[in-house]
Order: C-alpha cells, then sequence, then structure tokens
C-alpha cells in the first residue's frame, strides 16, 4: 500500500514536470482553482453573459489549469461547481445585482483572456474580479445623465421620427435618466422605476407632445424607455434556448417578458387615466439620413452611460456602423422581420477581428453595443402596449418582434461558429506554414 502511494506521488510529480507545473498539488491548490472558477463565473453573469458562454469559458479555464474533474453548472442568477480533486467540494453562490458596464464587462473579457494563457494565479484572478465588481464607473452621474439624453435621440432618430421629435426626445430622455441613477443610488426602487417612467412618459405624450410631435405616441414614448428595454435579455435568452439551456433561456425569457408587461403596465395606466391615446396629424419624417446620424449618437450615448473603457468610442461607432448597414441591406433583401439576422450574422466576426487591434476594446464591449442596436425588446414593447389597447395592427408588430428576437439569436449563432471557425483555419494555415 505504501509503496503503491509513493508510486502515485512519483507519477504524479513526473507528470507535473512534464506539463510545466500544471497539475493542482494537493486540495488546496484545487480548491483555490475552484474558487477563481467561481469568481470568473459569477463575474461573467453579471455582466450579462449567455450561460452557455459561461460553461464554455469556465470548462476551458479549468482545463488551462489541469482542474479537468470540475462540473460547473451555470443559471442566470447561480453558479454551481464541484470537483473531486478538491475533496468533492459543492460551491453554490448567487451573482450580485447589478454590474454590467462596458468598463467592467472589459475587464472581465480581459483577465479570462489572460486566465487562459495561465498568467495568473487564483488568488490573483479573485482579486482581479473583486477589484472589477467594485471599481467606480469611469464616467459620473452627470456625464450617464448626458448619455441618457443622447441615447434617447440617438434611438429616436434611428427609428426615423418628425423633426419635432428630436427635442422631445431629450427632455423626456433627461426624466428618465434622472430616473435610473435613482433606482441606481436606491437598488429597492429598482422594480417600481420602470412602472412609473413608463406611466409619466405616457402621461406627459398623451396631455401635451403628441400633437406637437406629429408621429405615433407609442414612437414617441419607446426611445426614452430604452435602458428599460429588455432587448439584450431577451435574444440572450433565446440564444440560450437554441443551444439547449432551457432552464436558464425560460427563465430569462421569463424575466424578460415581465419586465415588457411592467413597461406595458405603466403606458396602460396612463392611457386609461386619460381616455386613451390620442392621434395626431402626421408630419413628414426626417429620411433615411437621420438613422445614419442615430447610429452615431447611440455610439456617443452608449460609451457615457455605460461608461464604455477609453479609446472605444471610435470601435463602438463602427461595429453599431457594420451592423446597422448590415441590418439596412437585411431588410431590403428579405424583409424587416429577418433583418435582424443579417445585422447579428456580422456582429461576432466583425468584433473579434476589430479587437485583434492595439486601440480596440475587448469583443464583448462592441458586441454589446450592437445587440442594443438591434432592439427587439423596442419592436415587443410597442406591439405589447398597442395590444393592450386593443390595436390589431399591434399585434402583428408583436408577432414581428418576436420572429425578429429568434432571428437576432441565430444570427448570433451563426457569426459565433463562422468567426470560430474562421479563427480554427486561420490557426491551422499557421501551423501549415511553419512545418514547410
Amino acid at each position: 500500500m505504501a509503496f503503491d502511494w509513493f508510486e502515485r506521488q512519483a507519477s504524479r510529480l513526473l507528470k507535473q514536470s512534464a506539463e510545466g507545473d500544471t497539475v493542482p498539488t494537493d486540495d488546496a491548490d484545487a480548491r483555490s482553482i475552484l474558487g477563481m472558477l467561481e469568481s470568473l463565473g459569477l463575474v461573467m453573469i453579471e455582466t450579462g453573459q449567455a450561460t452557455n458562454d459561461v460553461e464554455e469559458t469556465l470548462r476551458a479555464v479549468a482545463k488551462v489549469y489541469s482542474l479537468d474533474d470540475a462540473r460547473t453548472v451555470v443559471l442566470p442568477t447561480y453558479v454551481m461547481l464541484q470537483s473531486t480533486t478538491a475533496g468533492g467540494e459543492v460551491r453554490i453562490e448567487s451573482a450580485r445585482p447589478g454590474g454590467g458596464r462596458l468598463d467592467q464587462t472589459g475587464a472581465v473579457e480581459t483577465l479570462i483572456g489572460r486566465a487562459l494563457r495561465k498568467e495568473v494565479t487564483p488568488a490573483e484572478a479573485m482579486a482581479e474580479v473583486a477589484r472589477i465588481r467594485t471599481a467606480t464607473p469611469r464616467f459620473g452621474a452627470v456625464a450617464a445623465l448626458l448619455g441618457h439624453v443622447i441615447l434617447t435621440v440617438g434611438f429616436g432618430m434611428v427609428i426615423n421620427p418628425t423633426i419635432q421629435a428630436i427635442w422631445v426626445y431629450a427632455v423626456l430622455g433627461f426624466g428618465v435618466g434622472l430616473l435610473v441613477l435613482l433606482a441606481r443610488r436606491f437598488p429597492g426602487l429598482s422594480s417600481t422605476v420602470p412602472v412609473i417612467a413608463a406611466f409619466g412618459v405616457t402621461l406627459v405624450t398623451a396631455l401635451l407632445l403628441v400633437h406637437v410631435v406629429g408621429d405615433a405616441p407609442l414612437r414617441i414614448i419607446a426611445p426614452p424607455l430604452v435602458s428599460f428595454l429588455p432587448g439584450l435579455t431577451l435574444t440572450i435568452a433565446a440564444i440560450e434556448l437554441t443551444n439547449n439551456q432551457v432552464i436558464a433561456g425560460a427563465s430569462r425569457l421569463v424575466f424578460g417578458g415581465a419586465q415588457l408587461l411592467l413597461l406595458t403596465f405603466g403606458v396602460f395606466a396612463a392611457t386609461t387615466l386619460v381616455g386613451g391615446l390620442p392621434t395626431a396629424l402626421p408630419e413628414p419624417l426626417l429620411g433615411q439620413w437621420a438613422g445614419l446620424l442615430g447610429v452615431a449618437l447611440v455610439a456617443v450615448g452608449f460609451t457615457l452611460f455605460m461608461s464604455a473603457p477609453k479609446g472605444a468610442l471610435v470601435w463602438i461607432f463602427l461595429s453599431l456602423a457594420v451592423t446597422y448597414g448590415a441590418q439596412a441591406l437585411g431588410a431590403v433583401a428579405f424583409g424587416a422581420g429577418l433583418s435582424g439576422f443579417v445585422g447579428a450574422v456580422v456582429v461576432a466576426p466583425f468584433t473579434r477581428l476589430a479587437s485583434h487591434f492595439r486601440t480596440s476594446p475587448p469583443a464583448s464591449v462592441m458586441s454589446l453595443a450592437c445587440f442594443w442596436l438591434l432592439v427587439p425588446g423596442a419592436l415587443g414593447f410597442i406591439g405589447l402596449s398597442g395590444a393592450a389597447q386593443g390595436g390589431a395592427a399591434s399585434i402583428q408588430t408583436l408577432m414581428t418582434a418576436g420572429i425578429s428576437v429568434l432571428s437576432i439569436a441565430l444570427g448570433a449563432i451563426v457569426g459565433i461558429s463562422l468567426s470560430r471557425d474562421a479563427g480554427r483555419l486561420a490557426r491551422l494555415a499557421r501551423r501549415g506554414v511553419s512545418r514547410l
């Protein structure tokens, strides 16, 4: 028995020497690696990553640190880990509310890249995660408020408004931005702020603004509420469902639907109070050029409101422009319902290619901005709000929104697959050239 034990230890030490000392030496090492995986998984969830991406990343990091028996289960708010090497320890931890700023997202992706190259120890990785979680935003409250105003105007421009609607978007975006900042300071109010914002915006629009703007009321109401619209949540839910992450995708889909219902309730309460949304004489729209200007404004507003890393503005704008252009071509070729598929297909290849440039932010920073621009949540909000008022045309809008969410998710999956396959082919080509 003693001989067998010494033989196993000698074999393990020889294996460590051959692999560059990558195997955990004891339970303590394995537990520290498990703790690192837990920290990385939680902070990835908090920055809005799909659960299938989190699981795949954690398995890759565990393999790099030779904790091959690590088992992972990731849900939208929980991470569960278990390892026999770590003495059979089971870790179950919930993610913290909040997070999701672009500077945090970029820092997390950078840290994961270092972990995949084994450039950090588990203790250093956990310390970096703690720093990322508690880091102050790059921009203060005033800049974030200005960013929300610009973001609102930008999204309003993307949907081709009337010229009178621009200043209205700015005013409403300022009011809703104040509520968003208040919810950040007092998290207990976060569940009620969407209802209050939707109620206030609808009430002001119905009583004062709709006749001034000369546009459909719901097209005035939707852009100021963009920070509450669950377009990204619904898209990630669809991605998870198409990747067989049934529990995660279904729960996230319910959560996104609940967010839409909260906003719709605010609209419905306000319209009930004033006796319905009035209609106004239509005014001429700005034209297709408004969308191009809107993309630039969205890039600036997104950078300020979501606290993007330094040097990210130009790359965010380029990513948004490429996505918007692809979506516009898709609308011409396949119709509005499938335009999101074409737009989403180009996101992953372009952002991964752009991330190789020295001045660019991580790919996830650019891709998150792109998925915000695709905004299936705005279509769903308009359709659901109109359906609550008995509008037949809005039912068609709601169905289009559902198709858009699915098409965007499928486009994202295709784009990710294409970029990964291209990366594998490039690595194989480099290996082939090096052997010549």
